[in-house]
């Protein structure tokens, strides 16, 4: 069953031995962070600070800090699983008779039941603060890094709808607060929300509305960082992933829902004509991404819970919460891209590559120049365009092993033929370009050569011990006392 809402997560972590509470009173700037980094970088539990100076509300972070955890929130063994489900989803063929209807209504019966619906009551409504009483510094927002504009929302989910077609989007934006009422809004050039913020300008509209769900359940917290298709609505896909419907509510100042169980929410707008200096932030990078200017959301409403328990995550050098998130989608996407392309064996994005720096993959590789027929592919497809590194392996290599890959690309590339360098969109947080939102990405093929490539000289095989041998020390292991 689907955790009821953040709260009911936050049991099951502690339940499992995945949470630590911590009573001491805790400054949240800074000081929350630094503790939790060092947590982050020894592979620790989420923490629960209990006393934070100057708020009434708890601060939970971390709470997806390793992969037990990310498959304790996706509610999967592995998650290789969702991945699978969503093949097994997509494979069934459209009805073309009466009996492929009748076989088809588990499919039309799963969809059915995991599709959003809006509720009249919501544990988000308990308190409801509108007008002059808005003050969004009731809450411990951190400050993570010390050379940070401010404090940050970190985890938000922000809701808005593209003006044309009412579309829905949710995504996860950083949001600076300037004070108790106005904050940045974090929308990057390549995202759903600037979409909708520049579709708004050209439409000649003043504002396009906003809100902002903090702590809902885990499932929704994580799709809104899926890089799910554009045109699908990130709660069908939550509501895919737990099985069950997401509970929307009506916000009560703006024409948006939200999930009804988060634990705080902001309503308000954006000015289409307004921007204002925002950052610098540590971002995941592990460099402060630096100041620019951004929309402003102006906060109308704020509704929440009345204990609610503030959700905030810290990024910055890896291994860091984020990083097990992109190992998440990783997996779950794999899936997808191998039916694509079914000469795609394995993917994995190490962390040291924080999302999109790096990606090993492994194919079957079969003739001259397959591997950077993948590259180009992978550069091709939606937010893999801003993969800066692919490194191209053979089938039977760990891809998940960075000390066999490494060892591959020392030992299988020749720099001149095996390297392609190519012009092309990049990640906005990118400083190292020179330019704005592009630069130029490498691909390495490290697979064995072929003669049709050039390489006229025989290729050695590995070092691999014989069967047999293994097989005789395995059984006389005990006997070797080592």
């Amino acid at each position: 069953m689907a955790y009821n809402d953040l709260r009911e997560f936050i049991k099951a972590l502690e339940k499992n031995g995945e949470l630590k509470r911590v009573s001491a009173k805790v400054d949240p700037l800074l000081e929350v962070a630094e503790i939790t980094d060092r947590v982050s970088k020894n592979y620790g539990e989420a923490l629960l600070f209990e006393n934070v100076d100057g708020s009434d509300h708890d601060i939970v972070i971390n709470i997806f800090g390793s992969i037990k955890r990310m498959c304790m929130a996706l509610e999967v063994d592995d998650l290789d699983d969702l991945g699978e489900r969503i093949i097994n989803l997509v494979d069934k063929n459209t009805p073309q008779n009466f009996m492929d209807k009748l076989k088809s209504l588990p499919m039309i019966m799963e969809i059915s039941n995991i599709l959003p619906k809006t509720v009249k009551k919501g544990a988000c409504k308990e308190v409801i603060i509108k007008g002059d009483d808005v003050d969004l510094l009731k809450f411990p927002v951190i400050k993570c890094w010390p050379g940070d504009a401010g404090r940050f929302i970190t985890m938000p989910c922000v809701f808005t709808k593209d003006p044309e077609t009412g579309t829905r989007n949710c995504g996860m934006y950083r949001m600076q607060v300037y004070d108790g009422k106005t904050t940045g809004m974090h929308w990057h050039i390549h995202h759903g929300g600037a979409d909708h913020f520049r579709k708004a300008q050209r439409m000649g509209l003043e504002k396009l509305e906003a809100a902002v769900a903090l702590g809902p359940d885990p499932v929704v917290t994580f799709a809104a960082t899926a890089p799910v298709p554009d045109g699908i609505d990130e709660m069908l896909f939550a509501g895919f992933i737990r099985k069950q419907a997401v509970e929307m509510i009506k916000c009560e100042t703006v024409d948006l829902e939200v999930p009804a169980n988060s634990e705080i929410v902001l309503e308000g707008y954006v000015l289409t004509n307004e921007l204002r200096r925002e950052g610098p932030f540590g971002d995941h990078t592990g460099y402060y991404s630096l100041a620019d200017d951004f929309p402003v959301f102006h906060i109308t409403c704020i509704t929440h819970r009345k204990d609610a328990v503030y959700p905030t995550t810290i990024v910055g050098k890896p291994p860091m919460e984020d990083c097990y998130m992109g190992v998440a989608t990783g997996r779950i996407f794999l899936p997808i891209l191998k039916k694509q392309v079914p000469e795609i064996v394995d993917m994995y994005m190490p962390l040291e590559g924080v999302f999109h720096n790096i990606m090993f993959l492994s194919i079957d590789k079969k003739y001259p120049m397959q591997a950077h027929k993948i590259m180009h592919y992978v550069w091709g497809t939606g937010q893999m365009m801003f993969t800066k590194m692919i490194v191209i392996v053979d089938k039977d290599v760990d891809v998940k092993n960075t000390n066999e890959v490494l060892w591959r690309m020392g030992n299988n590339v020749d720099w001149e033929r095996d390297t392609c360098i190519v012009k092309g969109p990049v990640d906005t947080l990118d400083h190292s370009s020179p330019y704005a939102f592009w630069g130029n990405k490498i691909g390495i093929d490290a697979t064995k050569k072929l003669p049709g490539e050039g390489h006229l000289r025989e290729w050695p095989e590995d070092i691999v011990m014989s069967d047999e041998i293994r097989e005789l020390v395995t059984k006389r292991w005990k006997e070797y006392g080592l």
